[in-house]
């Protein structure tokens, strides 16, 4: 599993596979799924990540 953080687009990026991605479901506000064309889960998109988080941040 690799785990990108935009700080940039305040967003995060959970990869569970390297597959391609086929296509993309938001789940929850602003919480989006991707998965392969055969419906396996490849990652986790998380935007406004600062904002969900509830640890302290400097």
């Amino acid at each position: 599993m690799l785990v990108r953080v935009d700080k940039e687009a305040d967003a995060i990026y959970l990869e569970l596979s390297n597959e391609p991605i086929e296509s993309s479901e938001e789940v929850s506000d602003e919480v989006i799924l991707d998965y392969t064309a055969d419906g396996r889960m490849v990652g986790i998109e998380i935007l406004q990540a600062s904002q969900k988080s509830h640890a302290d941040t400097p």
